[in-house]
């Protein structure tokens, strides 16, 4: 598939990452460089509650209008909030660029948020958060990062608690939107067969007229994780635990080596060490996985593994013998190499998710200024060393011990 990349900076100053590509779906969207993180104290869940209410109503079009809008040509328009980061997206067949841009700028610049919406949307939002709170495997992630961010506005769900849900106004809605939702902190994707040119000019037309006041961030680093090591008795049949790790942030060059590592111990393969190590030499758990959560200026690394409750401490040692024999012996230059080439060859097989991709621009551009595609991303853990990745090991193997089960 031929594709290239361009950026173009409206007339406002907001970014757009354009991919022509040969392709019968376009894929739209922005991202907003604002999350949970950044909801005022008395207000937890608006970012996300902002997202779902977003649809619900401009000044020309009702939400079933704003629904259908792009439904009615075979597309879809959908968002997702994080806690740094919100994400509104659309695709459709080609040849709906225009309707999909019109869109989108208008849901930014008027919407409205009606009372009688958001009280519907409320409910929704609430029992999202009641179900979400009745799955452990789930759950148990965000009551870790709420012991690993203790004391900063990291540490709170991003879905917010039923109470502070049903404090939330349609100003509140407004005032959030108003404030993060501006030229210079957003960028735009279109993935599209269409001419560049053709695309950047109708971002112009629609979103070149929005010249909302820029607002600074005011993100403050969470304080140093002393380390924890919790069980919360809930009664369950299986322990669900995550062994983390407070690292750096997103910018940090050591996040390629790190990759590496993460994926080499517990990546979505089969072969992956903890998940040969617990799963299939032991039988110890039904599944074991490893993620990187980095943010602006921190993040986490967290290994999750549901298992027995009897299982969970040698599970655990197992885990922390792996780790450490990362840290005290560099891998054989066979192995290593093994391990890089699974990783790239993974990155460049995730390329072909359109849609993940074309998100991804813009993310890159929000984030870095520039595009990091997947050309990018496997030259850089092609360049890693095996002192490097050791390295990575080392700070793991000395860091506090963060641990919570919940069972």
């Amino acid at each position: 598939m031929k594709s290239d990349y361009r950026i173009f900076t409206l007339s406002n100053g907001m970014r757009v990452a354009v991919r022509r590509a040969e392709s019968l779906v376009s894929y739209i969207g922005l991202a907003i460089n604002a999350g949970s993180r950044d909801e005022p104290a008395s207000l937890d869940g608006l970012a996300h509650f902002v997202e779902h209410t977003v649809f619900k109503g401009t000044d020309s079009r009702s939400s079933w209008h704003i629904s259908n809008r792009m439904e009615s040509v075979g597309g879809e328009l959908n968002a997702y909030t994080s806690k740094e980061e919100t994400v509104i997206y659309t695709c459709a067949p080609a040849g709906n660029a225009s309707r999909a841009i019109e869109l989108l700028a208008d849901i930014v610049a008027n919407s409205r948020f009606p009372l009688k919406e958001i009280d519907m949307e409320r409910d929704v939002v609430i029992e999202e958060i009641k179900s979400y709170l009745d799955s452990p495997a789930d759950s148990v992630f965000d009551e870790f990062e709420e012991l690993a961010y203790a004391g900063s506005r990291l540490a709170h769900n991003i879905l917010g608690s039923p109470e502070s849900v049903r404090s939330l106004r349609p100003e509140d809605c407004r005032a959030f939107l108003d404030s993060w939702y501006t030229p210079s902190n957003m960028t735009a994707y279109i993935s599209d067969p269409g001419d560049p040119e053709r695309l950047c000019a109708l971002m112009e037309k629609y979103f070149g007229s929005m010249h909302f006041p820029a607002r600074e961030h005011s993100r403050v680093t969470p304080p140093p994780c002393v380390g924890f090591n919790e069980v919360r008795d809930r009664q369950g049949h299986q322990a669900h635990t995550i062994v983390g790790f407070r690292l750096f942030g997103r910018t940090d060059p050591r996040r390629y080596p790190l990759s590496l590592l993460n994926n080499y111990l517990g990546g979505p393969c089969m072969n992956s060490r903890l998940n040969q190590e617990l799963r299939e030499k032991r039988g110890l758990v039904y599944t074991v996985d490893s993620s990187l959560a980095l943010m602006s200026d921190t993040g986490l690394m967290q290994i999750y593994y549901g298992c027995d409750p009897d299982a969970a401490e040698k599970c655990l040692k197992i885990i922390r013998r792996e780790i450490d024999r990362l840290a005290s012996d560099l891998l054989p230059e066979r192995t290593f190499e093994s391990i890089r080439r699974q990783y790239c060859g993974q990155l460049t097989v995730s390329s072909d998710n359109r849609e993940s991709m074309a998100m991804s621009m813009a993310k890159s551009l929000l984030y870095y200024g520039e595009i990091h595609d997947v050309v990018t991303i496997t030259e850089r853990i092609a360049g890693v060393s095996r002192e490097e990745l050791r390295s990575i090991a080392e700070s793991l193997a000395s860091a506090p011990l963060c641990r919570l089960t919940i069972r």
